[in-house]
């Protein structure tokens, strides 16, 4: 059996630094986190990706009397009444910059609810990873409002030569459909 100077196989060195990689990158990909980006007003959020089912275009919303203005109604989703929650109402937000024609419908992960939800938002911008150095989870933390933000997640830009940096509220989805969770 052939060994370097350390006494190591060449073939067992070789499985060795497979392996380390093989784990280096599982643990990349462990601290990596995906979103689902979009734009209320003029302002970026962001969910979790593995909160949302898909996303759709808006079809006729059918409104539902006597809940809260947020609460737009309800869709038929392939069989399946589905509340549609408007998101810029239920943090008042300015209705401004209203992209009526690209607004679009995410659809949440039901497992965790009885009921089908869904948030209308003024456009999906993307689908997006990060890596946890990217999001800033403390500056959220002594702010009284932010109990729905879990999160400021820095977004680097290039515009030709120029390079910015883009700040995207990373939402706590769950905690915003716990605080409404009656009314669906």
């Amino acid at each position: 059996m052939n060994s370097d100077a350390t006494g190591v196989s060449p073939g067992t060195l070789t499985h060795s630094l497979q392996t380390h990689s093989r784990l280096k990158q599982a643990k990349k990909i462990e601290n990596d986190m995906q979103f689902v980006e979009f734009i209320l007003g003029h302002d970026y959020f962001a969910i979790n990706l593995f909160h949302t089912r898909e996303v759709i275009s808006p079809p006729e919303i059918t409104p539902l009397p006597n809940t809260p203005d947020y609460i737009r109604g309800i869709i038929d989703l392939r069989g399946s009444v589905t509340t549609i929650i408007d998101l810029k109402k239920l943090m008042n937000l300015s209705d401004e910059n209203g992209m009526k024609n690209r607004s679009r419908i995410i659809i949440l992960d039901n497992t965790q609810l009885q009921k089908p939800v869904g948030i209308l938002v003024d456009d999906v911008a993307s689908v997006s990873t990060y890596q946890s150095t990217e999001i800033d989870r403390t500056s959220t933390d002594s702010q009284q409002n932010s109990r729905n933000i879990l999160g400021v997640i820095r977004k680097m830009q290039k515009n030709g030569d120029n390079e910015s940096q883009k700040l995207i509220l990373w939402l706590d989805i769950k905690a915003i459909r716990d605080s409404i969770e009656s009314y669906l």
